[in-house]
């Protein structure tokens, strides 16, 4: 057997074993099309087919690794963001790393810092709701913890009910969550007694880590919102060209054709020393006023926005940090 194959209207036909070698009209398209023996057509075929084989991998071994060379942001709207480690990965800040590289500043993070799955965000989230009613809280632990006190007592005399039930509530929050190791609440005496924890990660969070929790979870549950795909690092270690160190304390970038910074400063201590060198590293990172917040702990707006005519940079306190990311938007 012979094959006919029609280069012009691409009909394959059988032949005679006898014609091949020979040229006839295509019985479809009238075509002069050659005859060939079927086996070395079979062979011209599977030459072509490895041919093509070989090519393919060629280009597959010299193509960039899409995945590895450009680690795809977290898209905050596929999260829990209270229950997750999706976050806590070099792949989710990888862009972050790029981003600072392009200004030759190296960045380094700790992932497991905005790992969500256990409580920190949480409380953090629960006092920068209602700072004005726990800053008392707060000061009591701080103090009896720089103290090397075992406990702190918390008194709800001279405390509305409302404002009672609300310490009441996050004391036993604290205990429920194992940031406090007893929780002893004294109807008679009207007061709570807090047996402290001395793992070093809960002493830091009561000393203000708990700001830049609350700050993480303002920007992510912001891009949530908004169906944005970001990445964010909280105490982002930055080492520039020359030697310089410094921390940035929440870092969002949100992701795009051009990445959007967001860079916060959390401070619930003094904060005024700082502000020539927070204005130095804004230059350096060539980011606007409002893409450089000052977030403190319990500032008067009416203060946030006297600092912020006076310097180029954005102060807000905790419950005004989610507006000012609104008017980014």
């Amino acid at each position: 057997m012979a094959l006919l194959r029609c280069n012009k209207c691409t009909l394959l036909a059988e032949q005679a074993d006898t014609l091949a070698g020979q040229t006839l009209a295509c019985p479809k398209c009238g075509a002069p099309t050659k005859i060939y023996p079927t086996l070395y057509f079979v062979e011209q075929l599977l030459a072509r087919y490895f041919d093509a084989q070989r090519e393919l991998a060629r280009l597959k071994a010299s193509a960039p690794d899409v995945s590895a060379a450009a680690p795809a942001s977290a898209s905050a709207s596929d999260i829990d963001l209270s229950n997750t480690t999706v976050l806590a990965s070099d792949q989710q800040h990888q862009p972050i790393y790029d981003w600072f590289q392009k200004r030759q500043i190296k960045a380094e993070a700790e992932p497991d810092s905005v790992d969500t799955s256990g409580f920190y965000d949480e409380v953090a989230e629960a006092i920068g709701a209602n700072l004005p009613v726990l800053k008392d809280v707060l000061e009591r632990m701080r103090w009896s913890q720089n103290k090397g006190y075992a406990s702190a007592s918390i008194s709800l005399a001279n405390k509305s009910a409302e404002d009672a039930r609300t310490i009441t509530d996050f004391c036993r929050q604290l205990y429920d969550f194992s940031f406090v190791a007893k929780y002893l609440h004294n109807k008679q005496e009207n007061n709570i007694r807090l047996v402290l924890q001395t793992a070093p990660m809960i002493r830091a969070f009561f000393s203000g880590r708990w700001l830049e929790w609350h700050a993480l979870m303002v920007c992510l549950r912001h891009a949530k919102e908004r169906r944005w795909r970001v990445s964010c690092a909280r105490s982002l270690r930055l080492m520039s060209s020359n030697g310089d160190a410094c921390e940035v304390d929440v870092f969002m970038l949100r992701d795009g054709p051009t990445p959007v910074p967001v860079c916060i400063e959390c401070k619930t201590g003094e904060f005024r020393q700082d502000i020539d060198r927070y204005l130095a590293l804004k230059k350096r990172l060539g980011l606007g006023r409002h893409q450089f917040v000052m977030c403190i702990a319990g500032l008067p707006d009416e203060n946030a926005k006297a600092f912020t005519s006076m310097y180029e940079l954005t102060f807000v306190n905790e419950r005004t940090l989610l507006e000012h990311l609104a008017h980014l938007s």
